[in-house]
């Protein structure tokens, strides 16, 4: 069966914006995996450990037949295979793909939690998915619009030009 669900994606370190397209192309040719749409790409203040460089960020809606777990999985391969490495937590990153929706279920497991943790506060996930799906509404959590009008666009600037 197919389903929706939506990824974060995110860097800070070296070519930003090549990551995030490179991350998008391997996402797009993972078996069970079709990409739909792909929010303008922003550069966003870092959060937590700031310390860092500025992010470019973004969301991407697919279509999958893949299971949450797999679709995970798929994911961090994906940051495995474009040199990710984990080492400060939120600290700088070469890429971060994030599952951040699926299929509107809540999934609350070790090693998997869907709606993404923390993703109603953080203005660089909600404003790009609001480009993609405002009336969605985060389970548990709200309509993705209200949750950005609640929290704001500080720290996240569109990047003209820079279209998927």
């Amino acid at each position: 069966m197919e389903v929706i669900a939506y990824t974060g994606l995110g860097s800070n370190m070296g070519d930003k914006r090549g990551n995030i397209k490179a991350a998008l192309e391997l996402l797009g040719r993972v078996p069970g995996v079709k990409l739909l749409r792909v929010a303008p790409f922003y550069r966003t203040a870092p959060v937590g450990y700031t310390e860092q460089d500025w992010f470019v960020n973004t969301v991407a809606e697919v279509e999958t037949t893949l299971s949450p777990a797999e679709l995970l999985a798929a994911c961090l391969d994906i940051e495995n295979r474009l040199g990710r490495v984990r080492d400060i937590r939120w600290g700088p990153r070469v890429i971060d793909l994030d599952l951040l929706l699926y299929n509107g279920q809540v999934i609350d497991e070790p090693d998997l939690v869907v709606p993404h943790p923390r993703m109603h506060e953080r203005a660089f996930v909600l404003v790009p998915l609001a480009d993609l799906a405002p009336e969605l509404v985060i389970p548990g959590r709200g309509k993705v619009s209200e949750l950005l009008a609640a929290v704001g666009r500080e720290g996240v600037e569109e990047i003209v030009g820079t279209p998927y």
